[in-house]
This record gives structure tokens, C-alpha cells and sequence, in this order.
């Protein structure tokens, strides 16, 4: 049986993580900005951030893409990853809000409505039944139309990155505090078709490593 960090080792090992968050740009940064550059940020007064580590990705939104008033919110386990997200986007005042999550996906403090919701490189190291959780709650924060933005490890498409996720998921299962508790994961099998529109769904490999950047609408 696949083995997941519970909520408790998934904050100690990311509290003691810390800044070194940032060096896995590498591979991150390029399907991170596949994800802001397919999304509507231009129109988005309000986003919410599942999962926001350092603030790094946010604090580029901010600069560049959002509106000079619109209003960001984000939450993550770990509490070092959450002083060094309110360090880096204190210039924002009041317009952010952070706060730190637990075992049960809680978006009403994102102050709704939310009109778009990203979360990168954090699904896939849920649990099947927490993952699925935090896709309906996604669901259920969202209004029709609104825009969902997910980045992941996921599968390789060729035979370098076929091999790295193979790899990775088997360290995953049985050692994944050696990984974060990561996994490559598909991140269009887990949106029901029913709920979600998807947009836009790519694999960017960088570094052999793949990651999946996908868009959807509520609908």
C-alpha cells in the first residue's frame, strides 16, 4: 500500500524545508509560468491559493499580472512556509490574507466570492480521499465559470522523464519523506467531468522532471 505524510509530518518536514523551497525553480518555474500564462489573471479581483509555500509564485502574480486591487489569499501546512509568504508579501498590506491549514480543506476565510483558485505542486502529495476533498471544495468555493489552476508532478512522455517519474513514484510509496511526500500523480483523472471544464492541459518537462499544468472552468 502507497504510503502518504500525514498532515503533521507533511508540516514538520516542509517547516524544516523552508526557504530551499525556492531552488526547485529548475523544473517549477517553467510550467508555473505556462499556468499565469494561460490564466486570466488580468481579470481576476480575487484569487485563492491553495498551497502557497513562500509566496514566490504569488508575489509574481501581484507584480505583474493581477490587478492593482485585487485581493489574494493563501494557506499552507507549514508554518515556517507561512512566515516567509507573509515576509515576502507584507508590501500588499491589507489586500492578502494567509493562514495556516489543517487535515480538513477550509476555503470560506479566502474572503468568497473567489473568482479563481490555483494550487501548485501540492495535490500531489494528498491522499486519494483528502485530494478528492479538496477538488470539491474547490468546486464549492468556486462560481460558474470560475477558473481552477493546477500544477503537478505527473507521468513522463518520453523515455527520460517516463524513467524520473517511475523512479519518483517508487520512492514516493515507500520512502516519501525522501521526496516530500511528492508523487506523479494525473491530474485530469481526478476532475469530474460533470463539475470541471478543462481548458487547458499540458506536460512541461524540465530537468527529466514532468509536471502537468492544467486549467479548468467550473461549470
Amino acid at each position: 500500500m502507497a504510503r502518504f505524510l500525514s498532515s503533521a509530518e507533511a508540516a514538520q518536514f516542509y517547516d524544516g524545508f523552508g526557504a530551499k523551497q525556492d531552488k526547485q525553480g529548475f523544473y517549477e518555474d517553467a510550467p508555473l509560468a505556462a499556468l499565469a500564462q494561460h490564466l486570466p489573471l488580468e481579470d481576476t479581483p480575487s484569487l485563492f491559493e491553495f498551497g502557497c509555500g513562500t509566496g514566490r509564485f504569488a508575489r509574481g502574480l501581484l507584480d505583474d499580472r493581477l490587478p492593482r486591487d485585487a485581493r489574494y489569499a493563501g494557506c499552507d501546512v507549514s508554518k515556517t512556509m507561512l512566515g516567509l509568504a507573509q515576509a515576502r508579501l507584507c508590501p500588499f498590506g491589507s489586500r492578502i490574507t494567509l493562514w495556516q491549514s489543517d487535515e480538513k480543506p477550509d476555503f470560506s476565510r479566502a474572503n468568497p466570492p473567489v473568482d479563481l483558485i490555483v494550487s501548485c505542486y501540492v495535490l500531489d502529495l494528498l491522499p486519494p480521499d483528502l485530494r478528492a476533498a479538496v477538488l470539491a471544495e474547490c468546486a464549492r468555493a468556486l462560481p460558474h465559470g470560475g477558473h481552477l489552476g493546477l500544477v503537478s508532478l505527473t507521468w513522463g512522455n518520453g523515455p527520460a522523464s517516463w524513467l524520473t517519474s517511475r523512479l519518483w513514484s517508487l520512492i514516493a510509496r515507500y520512502a516519501p519523506r525522501l521526496v516530500g511526500g511528492c508523487r506523479p500523480i494525473s491530474l485530469a483523472a481526478h476532475l469530474d467531468a460533470n463539475t470541471w471544464n478543462i481548458v487547458y492541459d499540458k506536460v512541461i518537462t524540465r530537468w527529466t522532471i514532468p509536471s502537468e499544468v492544467l486549467i479548468a472552468t467550473r461549470r
